[in-house]
């Protein structure tokens, strides 16, 4: 009984810090979130009903396979998700067997969340990243398209998958895993996007739309100064 009740707190605990301070905080989906408690709590609370009857275990989980499966289809998720996913099912399998003695379903989940905190940190590989870009013109040769994308991308491309190349429309479409040149956080802005900015931040739907007359020789015209 001590082994049940530990492990309930195992699972709650660790699926709280997982999703709130890790999952969350990096990548903001309020529905995942919601998704992945639900999922490590009904696990849970099939694997320990079903490890005590006579169905066996292993209908339930597979019935839950099948529910991952069509969940896994019916939205989409970046492969970072579907591993939180599948961290989030072993989590509640784990301690809904509350295997004896009670320590090692807390130490299990303890590292199964401090193993995703690790491999899901931004700090080694803040600068690379990924993206599919349509290029207006086709690029059959690789050295042609990779200086087009660094000098789009103002990075440096590792890595290019062309996924279409069309000779007709004169268009490439290609997968491109690139670093910047430097943190993301620490990019300097353009001074005209830093004006536009500010304009529209500071937009006032009155004075911006004031009209300013302008003398003539003849009747005065009007004209209004629309914010774009």
């Amino acid at each position: 009984m001590t082994a049940l009740w530990v492990g309930l707190l195992a699972n709650v605990t660790g699926m709280a810090v997982l999703v709130f301070l890790v999952y969350f905080r990096r990548h903001y989906r309020r529905d995942l979130a919601l998704a992945y408690i639900a999922l490590s709590m009904g696990i849970f609370a099939v694997t320990l009903l079903l490890s005590e009857s006579e169905a066996g275990l292993g209908l339930g989980l597979g019935l839950f396979g099948i529910l991952s499966i069509i969940r896994l289809r019916s939205d989409t998720l970046t492969q970072e998700e579907v591993a939180y996913y599948f961290i989030s099912l072993a989590i509640g399998l784990i301690n809904g067997l509350h295997p004896d003695p009670a320590w090692v379903s807390p130490v299990i989940t303890a590292s199964l969340v401090a193993i995703m905190y690790v491999v899901d940190h931004h700090g080694p590989g803040r600068t690379t990243q990924r993206q599919m870009v349509t290029l207006d013109r086709a690029y059959p040769a690789e050295h042609q398209r990779i200086d087009a994308l660094e000098q789009l991308l103002d990075a440096k491309v590792l890595h290019t998958v062309v996924l279409e190349l069309d000779m007709v429309r004169d268009l490439t479409i290609v997968d491109v895993r690139y670093r910047t040149n430097g943190p993301v956080d620490n990019i300097p802005v353009p001074k005209n996007q830093r004006k536009s900015s500010a304009s529209v931040s500071g937009y006032s739907p009155i004075s911006a739309q004031q009209p300013t007359y302008e003398l003539a020789q003849g009747p005065a015209s009007v004209s209004t100064n629309r914010v774009r």
